[in-house]
C-alpha cells in the first residue's frame, strides 16, 4: 500500500498589503514518500533578500528552513532547498518523508521569526 500524506501550504506576509502581495501554490498537496515536492511563492515585486520559508507542525512553533530565498538554515536537512527567479520563489523538498508533513509558509520580512 502506498502511504499518502498531505503537505499544507500557506503563506505569511509582514507589512501592508498595498506594499507586496505574496501568492503561494499549491494550497495543499498529497505526495508519496521519496517524491520531489515543489512549493512556489510569487511576489508582486522582487523580495529575494527578504523571502523566507518555514514549516510548522501541530503544537509547535514555526521552524525556519530557508532564508534570503536560497540559504538553508543551519541544521536543516539538505533535502530542503530554495531558489528564486525574479519574483518567483520555490521551496523544493527532495525525497520527501512522512516526517515532512507540515504546514509550509513563505514569508516576506526583514525580520526572521
Amino acid at each position: 500500500m502506498i502511504l499518502l500524506f498531505t503537505l499544507l501550504l500557506f503563506f505569511m506576509f509582514s507589512g501592508s498589503s498595498s506594499e507586496i502581495i505574496l501568492t503561494q501554490s499549491p494550497g495543499s498537496q498529497s505526495v508519496v514518500p521519496r517524491q520531489t515536492v515543489s512549493i512556489t511563492c510569487r511576489s508582486s515585486t522582487s523580495v529575494s533578500s527578504w523571502l523566507h520559508w518555514y514549516l510548522q507542525k501541530p503544537g509547535q512553533a514555526p521552524k525556519l528552513l530557508i532564508y534570503s530565498a536560497s540559504t538553508r538554515q543551519s541544521g536543516v536537512s539538505d533535502r530542503f532547498s530554495g531558489s528564486d527567479s525574479g519574483s518567483e520563489y520555490t521551496l523544493t523538498i527532495n525525497g520527501v518523508q512522512a516526517e515532512d508533513a507540515a504546514v509550509y509558509y513563505c514569508q516576506n520580512s526583514s525580520m526572521l521569526l
